[in-house]
């Protein structure tokens, strides 16, 4: 059954996938201008992430982000990182590099965290609207820590919601507006993590504005290869 729903959504990103764009994590915030997203994930399995992420605008060439999250398996993380624009910002090309220093806490015990980053993104338009694409690299390394003991019940997957000491992402985001109130976003998330073998997974969201600042996303999260399961997201943004 999971792999007709997972057929359907590679269906659906190529649909709207090769007539857009992608992730907007390659713009830059407008000097004091702001935005901030509460979100969780929840998987087939009952384990769930659930986070706050924000983004505010220094200046032209320096955004600063920040973001907290919680997993139902016994781990509080948090994050903050400069992103800084490289060249103008002029033309369709956007490039940007971020690093970033955090810590979570688990089990009592607090681990550093570090991430470096760098961002490509390209906006266009077309026949159904506006569109936009970006794949983003990111590294990841915490500090060493002891083997995580499973709970009673659960599967590997917790795994997915546990920071790892050495994490490699790239996400590749494609993104289509065909009005000024609705947008499909379609990621590819290709992970690779020091606890657990490589995986890819595909997320598909519906994003809707109510004509206020928040809007609103719904999304479904499914796994093309290595451990995990169908996973739900819902989440809220608001620009300011």
């Amino acid at each position: 059954m999971w792999d007709v729903i997972c057929r359907l959504l590679c269906a659906i990103s190529v649909i709207f996938g090769l007539a857009s764009g992608a992730d907007a994590g390659a713009w830059m915030r407008d000097p004091k201008a702001g935005f901030l997203s509460f979100s969780s994930e929840i998987d087939l399995d009952g384990n769930s992430y659930t986070g706050i992420y924000s983004e505010y605008g220094l200046n032209a060439r320096n955004t600063l982000g920040f973001e907290l999250g919680y997993t139902n398996v016994g781990e509080t993380s948090m994050m903050i990182w400069l992103q800084r624009r490289l060249g103008s910002g002029e033309g369709p090309n956007q490039w940007t590099y971020s690093t970033g220093f955090g810590a979570f806490l688990r089990e009592g015990q607090l681990f550093p965290t570090g991430q470096i980053g760098i961002n490509w993104g390209r906006g266009f338009e077309h026949v159904l609207g506006g569109g936009w694409m970006s794949v983003e690299a990111r590294l990841k390394i915490a500090g060493k820590q002891e083997q995580v003991v499973y709970l009673q019940g659960k599967t590997l997957t917790e795994a997915e919601f546990l920071t790892p000491e050495i994490t490699t992402k790239i996400d590749a985001t494609l993104g289509l507006r065909p009005t000024d109130s609705l947008m499909f976003i379609n990621q590819l998330r290709l992970e690779d993590r020091s606890d657990v073998d490589f995986s890819a997974r595909l997320a598909s969201s519906l994003v809707y504005d109510f004509g206020a600042p928040a809007k609103l996303e719904l999304g479904l999260i499914a796994p093309i290869s290595g451990a995990g399961e169908v996973a739900v997201k819902i989440g809220t943004w608001i620009e300011f």
